[in-house]
């Protein structure tokens, strides 16, 4: 899986559900092949779909897309 593979189905996945997700929920929900997000990858989303992670669910950190200032 590339890169903007990965970047469009979370961007896509997060805007349809502005609730958010855990890691594990998007991973299987998108049936990612991945055990653990790459870091380098999350802080890309970060800077280009404006991905959060800062709400905790048991522990784990729920991801979202920030609310646009319109």
């Amino acid at each position: 899986m590339k890169f903007t593979e990965f970047k469009n189905s979370i961007e896509k996945e997060l805007l349809a559900h502005p609730s958010g997700f855990t890691w594990l929920e998007l991973r299987d929900r998108l049936s990612l092949p991945y055990d653990h997000p790459c870091q380098t990858w999350v802080a890309r989303l970060e800077e280009e779909i404006d991905l959060v992670r800062k709400e905790r669910i048991h522990g784990a950190f729920v991801w979202k897309i920030k609310p646009s200032k319109e």
